[in-house]
């Protein structure tokens, strides 16, 4: 029997969760109120995801289909899974994106597949939901698109035209994971891939001799994906594959996908779940190397195997590990220093640097900027303040630590 419209939705639309990077940020402003179209990239609706510049938005998020030809370990969606199968026509999809921003719903679509017959099939049935939605119906607002790294560089090409941002997953930290778990993709496909459209971004934001405009090319850039705990990789492989990344394709984002195992003994995959919190430990990770200038070595140095400190973030993990390093002062020190001490985001640093050109900072200074004076008094000087022995006291650790709770037996 056929199943609804609204089965499908609730199948295809589950599917999708396992699919990252859904913000918005990054895009250009792009509003139907000056054009006539539809949509807006700026609007507002029942909101479902964050954008890192704090915009709550949302989108229809769905995949095309999750039929799949391939046997990827790691996927629920693999060929060999026994998941509930469906499928979309691009027509549905479009109606759908469609109808739910004309209710409000939404401010624009994040659309990924499984494949079906061929890489370029799907592709094809992707790049032609995305061409109708801007050329037919003249939908302004946002579109997330999941390339498919072997399908034809042409229909990349075309994709990159209508979508804000398209992702390439590079699926494992390791091409020995990807040969393992997922043998029929290719690593130097996916990085070839990456590359020709790093080519093609940077090419489009070149003025044109005649014009002098750009052209209007994935104005979001690209990120991709990353499974996490799939393969034994240690969170210093992870973080040294997303900062080879971001540095030969100009990614936007790399985004971290906790591994969650299917049940099947014939895939030979680990069987302890990794906690959703290494997951969020490699994401502060990751901002530490992209926007504090850390590296990578430091960020793990400290942890056994490789591994980052699931109690403690890593920057404060970093800190007590490296109290030679502070106090600091914070009305003399460089902003590279300030930047490296626990409770001091870029923000904050900011306004410390602005302020301190009128008045020496003293604590309380600091607590009207909104910083939280119990993390940050242990690693910094200030007007009237000194940490004395508090940065060398043994049981420091223990006073950043989260208290034990008692569970309940109901």
């Amino acid at each position: 029997m056929k199943k609804s419209l609204t089965e499908r939705l609730a199948i295809l639309s589950d599917a999708a969760k396992y699919d990252a990077s859904c913000a918005s940020s990054g895009t250009v402003k792009r509003d139907s109120r000056a054009s006539g179209g539809l949509g807006s990239t700026e609007g507002s609706g029942i909101c479902h995801a964050y954008a890192p510049d704090g915009r709550c938005i949302s989108l229809l998020k769905i995949l095309l289909t999750n039929f799949c030809i391939y046997d990827c370990a790691y996927c629920v969606n693999r060929s060999s899974s026994n998941v509930e199968r469906a499928r979309f026509t691009p027509e549905e999809v479009i109606w759908l994106t469609l109808e739910f921003y004309r209710r409000n719903y939404i401010e624009g679509l994040f659309l990924s597949s499984g494949i079906i017959r061929s890489s370029d099939y799907t592709m094809e049935e992707m790049v032609r939901i995305v061409r109708e939605l801007r050329v037919t119906h003249n939908f302004r607002g946002y579109i997330h698109l999941k390339s498919i790294p072997e399908a034809s560089p042409r229909l990349i090409e075309e994709a990159g035209l209508h979508a804000d941002r398209l992702s390439l997953n590079i699926e494992l930290p390791t091409d020995h994971g990807i040969t393992r778990f997922a043998p029929e993709k290719k690593p130097a496909n996916i990085r070839r891939s990456m590359g020709d459209l790093r080519l093609k971004i940077e090419a489009a934001g070149e003025p044109t001799l005649r014009t002098k405009k750009r052209q209007r090319f994935v104005p979001a850039g690209q990120s991709t994906q990353m499974i996490v705990g799939a393969d034994g990789a240690s969170d210093a492989t992870i973080l040294a594959t997303s900062g080879r990344l971001y540095s030969s394709y100009g990614l936007k984002r790399v985004y971290y996908s906790a591994f969650s195992p299917i049940p099947d003994s014939s895939k030979n995959l680990p069987l302890i779940k990794p906690p959703l919190m290494r997951e969020h430990r490699l994401y502060q990770a990751d901002w530490l190397y992209r926007f504090y200038g850390f590296g990578i070595d430091e960020i793990t140095a400290n942890q056994a195997g490789g591994m980052l400190d699931l109690t403690l973030d890593p920057k404060l993990a970093w800190a007590l590990a490296n109290r030679a390093e502070f106090p600091v002062d914070i009305n003399r020190a460089e902003r590279e220093r300030l930047l490296r001490v626990p409770g001091l985001g870029t923000k904050t640093v900011k306004a410390i640097v602005s302020a301190r050109r009128f008045r020496r900072l003293r604590l309380d200074d600091l607590q009207r900027l909104g910083i939280s004076i119990k993390m940050v008094q242990s690693f910094i000087s200030a007007e009237g303040w000194s940490p004395r022995r508090l940065i060398e006291r043994p049981d420091l650790r223990a006073m950043f630590e989260p208290q034990p709770e008692q569970l309940s037996l109901l």
